[in-house]
C-alpha cells in the first residue's frame, strides 16, 4: 500500500550543511568521490550482523528534497547562507549507490553500501543512511538470533510500547524480515504488509466481574479461534476458566508472567487433562535469545518478544560508519591510532565450499577478486545516476536472510561470544 511520508532533509545532523556551505565556498562540493558504510567489528558476543533498512533507505533518498519553507527556515536559522539554499533547491541525488541486498549477512569490513557522487550532495546523505541502517540492522539482527533461537517455533513481536513511536514501526518490519512470524503493530502491517497480531491485555479482564465474564466476552466475540490471557490471578484456574468458557477447541492460552519453563509445563498437563490437548501455549514476558534458548524444551508452542527485540537484545546500534573512502579516483584514509580505514572503492565477493557452506568474505580495495568457483558478489545496484534500481519484496528479502543463515558454518549460529561466523579478507591493490 502506498503511504505519503514527509521529507526527509532534516532528517539530519547540522555538520553536514556547514560542511557542504563550506566545501560549496572553495569550489571542493563538486569533487567525485566514494563513500561507504561498514562497520569495524560486530555488537559484543555477535557473530555476523543482517542488513535490514535497504527498502527504507531508499525511499528516504528519494524524499530527500527542500522545499521553501524548509529552505527559509535554515536561512533564518543561520544554518546555511542564502546562496546555498539555492543550490539547495533542486537537490536531488544525482549519484549512484550499491549496497549489499536487504537480508545479507555482514560482518567486519563489509562494504555494505557504497555512494559515489559529488562530496556535497553525498556527504548530505551520511546521517539518514547511518540512522536508518544502523537502527533496522541492530534490531534484525537480535531478532535473527531470536528465530535461531526459537527452533522453529513462531514468535511474535510486541515491543511497540517499548520505543518510540516511529522506531516501533521500522523495528516491526525488521523483525518479520528476520523471520519474525507476525507483529502487534497494525502500522507495520498496513505500510509494509507484515502479518499483525493480538488479542487482549491484563486490562480486558480485570474490567470485568470475573475472569470467565472476560473470557466469555472474548469467545462471544472472536469464537474459540482466539488467545486467552491466563495469567491475571491464578494460572491453573485461569486455564480452567479458558476451558470451561471456550471449550477443548480453544487456540490458545497465553502466560506472561513466572517461570516460563515451569508455567508452560504444567498448562501443557493441565490441558491435556482437560481434553485441550490441541490448545497451544504462547509465553511472552522480557523474553530475550537466551531465555528463548533456555525454553527449547519447555512445551511452548509460540514466544512473544518485546522489548529484547526493539532495543536490539543489548545492541542497539549496529555500529556501521559512513566514511569518504574516494576523492577524484584517489583514494583516501582516515590513520588514526585506534580508527584505522582502508581507503578506496571496495568490491566484494563471498567464497563458498562445493555444499554451499561459506568460507570466507573478500573485500578488494581499488579492483576486482580473482574469480573462483562458488563466489557470490555481495553488492548490487541501488540507484543509478539518481534513479532508484528495483528491490525485492520484503518476502523476497525475508527468505534471502533464511537462507544466508544456513549457508555460515553451524558454529556461527551459537549464542554465545566467538570469532565472525565468517572470516572477512582485506586485500588493497596499489
Amino acid at each position: 500500500m502506498s503511504v505519503t511520508l514527509p521529507n526527509t532533509p532534516l532528517y539530519t545532523d547540522h555538520y553536514e550543511y556547514t560542511m557542504l556551505e563550506a566545501s560549496l565556498r572553495d569550489g571542493t562540493a563538486d569533487r567525485p568521490c566514494v563513500f561507504e558504510v561498514f562497520g569495524r567489528r560486530l555488537p559484543t558476543g555477535r557473530r555476523y550482523g543482517v542488513v535490514a533498512g535497504i527498502e527504507r533507505l531508499a525511499e528516504a533518498i528519494q524524499r530527500f528534497r527542500f522545499d521553501e519553507e524548509t529552505l527559509s527556515g535554515l536561512v533564518s536559522r543561520g544554518v546555511i547562507k542564502e546562496s546555498t539554499a539555492d543550490w539547495l533547491a533542486d537537490y536531488r541525488f544525482s549519484g549512484d549507490m550499491d549496497a549489499y541486498a536487504e537480508g545479507e549477512l555482514y560482518f567486519p569490513g563489509s562494504p555494505i553500501l557504497t555512494a559515489s557522487g559529488g562530496f556535497g550532495e553525498c556527504v548530505l546523505l551520511e546521517t539518514l543512511v547511518l540512522s536508518i541502517l544502523n537502527h533496522d540492522s541492530a534490531v534484525a539482527g537480535a531478532a535473527a538470533r531470536m528465530v535461531t533461537a526459537a527452533r522453529g517455533r513462531p514468535i511474535l513481536e510486541m515491543g511497540s510500547r517499548r520505543t518510540h513511536e516511529a522506531a516501533a514501526i521500522a523495528s516491526s518490519r525488521a523483525a518479520y524480515l528476520a523471520g519474525f512470524a507476525a507483529t502487534s503493530n497494525l502500522e507495520a502491517g498496513r505500510r509494509y504488509g507484515v502479518p499483525t497480531s493480538g488479542t487482549s491485555a491484563h486490562a480486558f479482564t480485570l474490567l470485568h466481574s470475573s475472569e470467565q465474564a472476560a473470557f466469555r466476552a472474548q469467545v462471544d466475540t472472536f469464537g474459540t479461534d482466539t488467545t486467552l490471557l491466563v495469567d491475571t490471578y491464578d494460572i491453573s484456574q485461569g486455564i480452567r476458566n479458558a476451558i470451561a468458557v471456550a471449550g477443548t477447541g480453544l487456540y490458545a492460552v497465553r502466560i506472561d508472567s513466572g517461570d516460563l519453563d515451569v508455567m508452560a509445563t504444567e498448562a501443557r498437563e493441565l490441558l491435556d487433562e482437560l481434553g485441550a490437548t490441541d490448545t497451544r501455549i504462547v509465553v511472552s514476558g522480557d523474553l530475550d535469545e537466551y531465555a528463548i534458548a533456555a525454553l527449547a524444551a519447555a512445551p511452548a508452542d509460540m514466544y512473544g518478544a518485546g522489548t529484547a527485540v526493539v532495543i536490539g537484545s543489548g545492541a542497539p546500534t549496529a555500529q556501521l560508519v559512513y566514511k569518504l573512502v574516494e576523492v577524484e579516483g584517489r583514494p583516501v584514509a582516515k590513520r588514526s591510532e585506534h580508527k584505522v580505514t582502508t581507503g578506496g572503492r571496495k568490491t566484494a565477493v563471498r567464497r563458498h565450499k562445493p555444499t554451499g557452506t561459506a568460507i570466507e568474505e573478500v573485500v578488494v580495495s581499488r579492483g576486482e577478486p580473482e574469480p573462483r568457483p562458488g563466489d557470490k558478489r555481495l553488492q548490487v545496484p541501488l540507484f543509478r545516476s539518481g534513479e532508484p534500481q528495483p528491490l525485492p519484496t520484503l518476502d523476497e528479502s525475508r527468505e534471502l536472510l533464511r537462507r544466508r543463515l544456513i549457508s555460515i558454518p553451524w558454529e556461527g549460529l551459537k549464542l554465545s561470544p566467538g570469532d565472525p561466523a565468517v572470516p572477512v579478507l582485506m586485500r588493497e591493490n596499489s
